[in-house]
């Protein structure tokens, strides 16, 4: 067996940040157990964790879900939704196209919504599409989940140079 076979589902937690009194607030993410001990394949977006986006392969050890490292990228992004008002009719615009450009909704809840979809598309026609939808909807925001350091949300990562054009 290599490392990106799948042995089983289940849920494992991460830390998304702190809370107020500066307590770790956990995410639960859905993953495929890997054969190797502590790796996983994350199987939609996260909401809240950075730097991670669906089909990414990460280790974590159970003990510290604080500290997890990307082993391999899917070249999926992350793009977080945010809305005052609800949500409905924002997943209404985005979501189907969104799946013309091959890309997924991974989480839907009362003021947020998760989509994957690959580098490959072009962070000008994906952006084109966000700005639209959110032109459009007042009171709604998007962010990219991992494209910029966890720590700083300034640093681009790039690790997309290695995706984009390779066919």
């Amino acid at each position: 067996m290599t490392e990106t076979e799948e042995i089983k589902t289940g849920l494992i937690q991460l830390v998304a940040g702190s809370d107020s009194q500066g307590m770790p607030v956990l995410e639960k993410l859905k993953v495929s157990y890997l054969e190797t001990p502590s790796h996983y394949k994350l199987k939609r977006s996260p909401l809240f964790v950075r730097d991670l986006a669906a089909g990414d392969i990460f280790s974590c050890a159970q003990d510290n879900p604080a500290n997890y490292k990307v082993i391999e990228r899917s070249g999926n992004l992350s793009i977080r939704v945010f809305r005052k008002d609800d949500i409905d009719e924002v997943a209404e615009f985005l979501t189907p196209e969104v799946e013309k450009l091959d890309g997924s909704i991974d989480l839907k809840s009362d003021r947020a919504l998760v989509y994957s979809l690959h580098v490959n598309n072009g962070f000008a026609e994906i952006e084109r599409l966000f700005d639209s939808a959110m032109a459009r909807y007042t009171n709604s925001v998007w962010y990219y989940g991992n494209v910029y350091d966890r720590n700083d949300g300034i640093t681009p990562l790039n690790w997309w140079d290695e995706f984009i054009n390779q066919v």
